[in-house]
């Protein structure tokens, strides 16, 4: 029976990028609304993924440990962060396809209602943030807790108030 074969540090390293980049992205915006200071903060979160490689023993799935850094490196720079950083940029365009059936017009109005949902999400304080951002990003209630060293409970209180939020924020601007 042959072994199975292994990844090399740079390949693995490489492989975690392709594989949740996309999703690190969207959590460093929710921490970072200036494009190139969240393209920073990106570096800083896939060097700290690098230097952290090394020591991770499996005792948490790989997506949770990839995203444990990208917050706990979020959180560092948003309480870091100089007021001159809080003019807000462009938000980034949407992330998925567009999709080529509907309309323009129903294509505008649905980007529109998504950047005013980001926009929501961008104002809500840093703990709702978090939970939403990782709620997007398809993780558990469970993960969520774990990436955030919070009990599930916590998760769930914290996720019902987001939601209250960001319905009370959708509203008065409808």
């Amino acid at each position: 029976m042959t072994e199975p074969i292994r990844e090399t540090p740079d390949e693995r390293f490489r492989r975690i990028l392709r594989e949740y980049g996309p999703a690190l992205s969207r959590l460093a915006s929710g921490y970072e609304r200036v494009e190139s200071v969240r393209e920073e903060l990106m570096q800083e979160i896939s060097l700290a993924i690098w230097q952290a490689l090394p020591h991770f023993r499996g005792e948490c799935s790989e997506r949770t440990f990839v995203y444990r850094i990208g917050h706990n490196r979020g959180l560092t720079h948003a309480c870091r962060r100089r007021p001159a950083h809080e003019a807000i940029d462009e938000l980034p365009a949407p992330l998925e396809p567009v999709d080529p059936k509907p309309h323009p017009d129903d294509q505008i109005a649905r980007r529109q209602e998504r950047g005013r949902l980001r926009a929501a999400i961008q104002e809500l304080p840093l703990t709702y943030r978090q939970v939403v951002m990782l709620m997007l990003e398809d993780l558990s209630q469970a993960e969520i807790a774990e990436v955030l060293g919070l009990t599930e409970g916590n998760v769930a209180v914290r996720m019902n108030r987001a939601r209250k939020a960001l319905k009370e924020a959708m509203g008065e601007r409808a």
